[in-house]
């Protein structure tokens, strides 16, 4: 048993009384529903009599959500390799990379598999630079395939690939790089 004591005041009087009541009457009653997580859901009406119509214009493309190509492209799989180009990489793993600048002519042997440079030439370096005329020249790119091929070879790689860019001709200045490179003992698979 619970007593309350209630008080209301007004400015002229105070008048407090005392009220009586049971623990039954404080606490809430359970009701006899079994609850659960569904009960916690406010209902949904759903009518499955009249499905909407999708209505496509002739300018709307539907594609897959997970994808950006459309449905002819993800038919192809243009996603999937050759053997050659599954195997290229350990058949042919020396890749040389000659870039040729306005000012200076670069080229490096990296392996493929693992993007570690094996050797390196340029004619912006240091020595090259105050002991050559042009840094551009037949004669630098000479000189640049020399190096690369004896700091290739203390490297022990004797043979390197190299991919013509697309239009590329194997002409001129790179035509003298591979070239000497050829001649001072390197082999090109």
């Amino acid at each position: 048993m619970v007593t309350v004591i209630s008080c209301s005041a007004s400015p002229p009087l105070s008048v407090c009384g005392s009220l009586s009541l049971s623990s039954s009457e404080l606490l809430p009653t359970r009701s006899t529903q079994q609850l659960s997580w569904v009960s916690s859901f406010p209902p949904i009406n759903i009518s499955i009599a009249d499905p909407p119509t999708p209505t496509l214009s002739r300018n709307s493309v539907v594609r897959a959500a997970w994808t950006r190509r459309s449905r002819g492209e993800a038919a192809k799989k243009p996603n999937r390799k050759s053997w050659k180009q599954k195997t290229d990489m350990y058949m042919r793993p020396f890749l040389l990379n000659v870039f040729f600048s306005k000012k200076f002519i670069h080229a490096k042997v990296m392996h493929r598999g693992t993007s570690k440079v094996i050797s390196v030439a340029t004619t912006n370096a240091k020595d090259l630079r105050s002991n050559l005329p042009s840094l551009t020249d037949h004669n630098a790119c000479r000189v640049i395939g020399r190096l690369i091929a004896e700091r290739s070879k203390e490297a022990d790689v004797y043979a390197l690939s190299y991919e013509a860019r697309k239009g590329e001709r194997i002409e001129g200045k790179l035509g003298i790089v591979l070239d000497t490179i050829k001649e001072n003992g390197i082999m090109f698979v």
